[in-house]
């Protein structure tokens, strides 16, 4: 079962490069748009609803080592079969590089292929979702605290996340992974040396909070309770950035997850005994829930992993 889903886990994190196979994106058209910051040209694909009403837009963000053309857990097909709108942006690439990770240029980027759809596809301004895996939800985060677009996004749906590069350095140094060298890569200027404070700046975990943004949109935060163990990113990522929402938000006793249930959730991987969830997400048990307005945190049976037939519910 462990080499299974660390398998999995090398398969998620890989570069569009490898996984990219021709007949993926059948059906999908690509298009770009240039950066008006550098002049860059952001490519993506993108599928228009049919439907001669709107439909929902789905903005779906490529993982960490990923481009715009990584198919695999992108959402693609399970939108296409709702004859939703879609689009796959670039967002400047693999995060190895100092205009990638969270840069002001890749929230532009967003903000300018959102705008792009919203123009060119059938969709309804009402139900615009941004979803994200792993680095694409550490992405979606950073959107999230950063972002000044006027379009109003419904619903942000984040899987198991990176919210502080500098914790992330860190625990990649210690699993003698390439991601420690990635995080060099973006917050130096000489791609040698490791700043602790850029990092910090690049991570949602430090960001300011927006106070409009979660009275107007839902953000939904899943994380597998054996991320860490057998994937990238420990589910200490996903909890530490809930509770600072939340406290930001005026939320206090049990919306939060104590210090103690997350110790015993980090070491045990389990519920803490009698606060077991008794719900399931994606045919998973669901081992934590919390919720404060439209603030929401999922701790679930699994590893390093979107639920891709659970999302678009």
């Amino acid at each position: 079962m462990i080499r299974v889903i660390s398998a999995f886990i090398f398969l998620l994190l890989l570069p569009a490069a490898v996984l990219a196979q021709s007949g993926d994106w059948a059906g999908f058209s690509e298009g770009s748009v240039v950066s008006p910051l550098d002049g860059c040209t952001n490519k993506f694909y993108y599928y228009k609803t049919t439907s001669p009403e709107k439909q929902p837009l789905v903005i779906s963000l490529h993982q960490w080592s990923a481009d715009y053309a990584h198919f695999a857990n992108s959402l693609a097909a399970q939108t296409k079969g709702k004859n939703w709108n879609y689009i796959h942006p670039d967002v400047r690439g693999p995060n190895n590089h100092p205009k990638a990770a969270g840069s002001d240029y890749v929230i532009s980027d967003i903000d300018q292929v959102i705008d792009w759809a919203v123009k060119n596809l059938h969709a309804d301004e009402s139900r615009i979702y941004i979803v994200g895996a792993s680095g694409g939800g550490y992405t979606v985060l950073c959107h999230f605290m950063k972002s000044r677009s006027p379009h109003r996004i419904k619903e942000y749906s984040v899987w198991v996340p990176i919210t502080d590069l500098d914790r992330w350095y860190h625990e990649s140094l210690a699993r003698k992974t390439r991601y420690a060298n990635d995080i060099i890569r973006c917050v130096s200027q000489d791609g040698k040396t490791y700043s602790a404070e850029e990092a910090r700046a690049r991570s949602p975990l430090f960001m300011t909070t927006p106070k409009e943004k979660p009275a107007s949109a839902k953000l939904k935060i899943h994380a597998g309770i054996h991320d860490g163990y057998s994937g990238a990113v420990p589910i200490i990522h996903s909890i530490a950035f809930y509770n600072k929402l939340v406290r930001d938000a005026g939320g206090t006793g049990e919306a939060l997850v104590s210090d103690g249930e997350a110790m015993w959730m980090l070491t045990a991987r389990t519920a803490q005994p009698g606060l077991k969830a008794g719900r399931k997400i994606g045919g998973r048990a669901v081992h934590c829930h919390r919720s404060h307005g439209n603030i929401s945190l999922v701790i679930f049976e699994g590893g390093h992993e979107i639920l891709t037939d659970a999302v678009l519910e």
